[in-house]
């Protein structure tokens, strides 16, 4: 199953909400969204800094990191990035495919 890294960032609405169910409240929450659309939690870890969440999960497909994401969104309270994560064997099967391509006035 492909694999997502998603990076939230919480409003200050959304911190409010954390600081009253709390950290483990939302890992639970979030996981049973995840398992609900076929997929599951591999790490979910709060940060310092920029960002406040990091969550890296296995999802049945772009679609429905699609979802999540605007699911997600469309709260208000929080905004995600997701990165698709590769293997180190996939990016080896993409380093053998020939992509022919030319720079910009080249």
């Amino acid at each position: 199953m492909p694999r997502y890294l998603i990076i939230a960032d919480y409003t200050a609405q959304g911190e409010e909400g954390l600081l009253a169910k709390g950290g483990t409240a939302r890992r639970a929450s979030v996981t049973e969204m995840v398992e609900g659309l076929g997929g599951r939690i591999e790490t979910f870890d709060f940060a310092f800094g920029a960002d406040d969440v990091f969550v890296v999960c296995e999802l049945p497909d772009n679609v429905t990191a699609a979802a999540i994401g605007l699911a997600v969104g469309a709260s208000g309270l929080v905004a995600t990035r997701t990165v698709v994560l590769l293997t180190p064997e996939e990016i080896d099967e993409a380093a053998a495919k020939h992509a022919e391509y030319h720079g910009p006035g080249q």
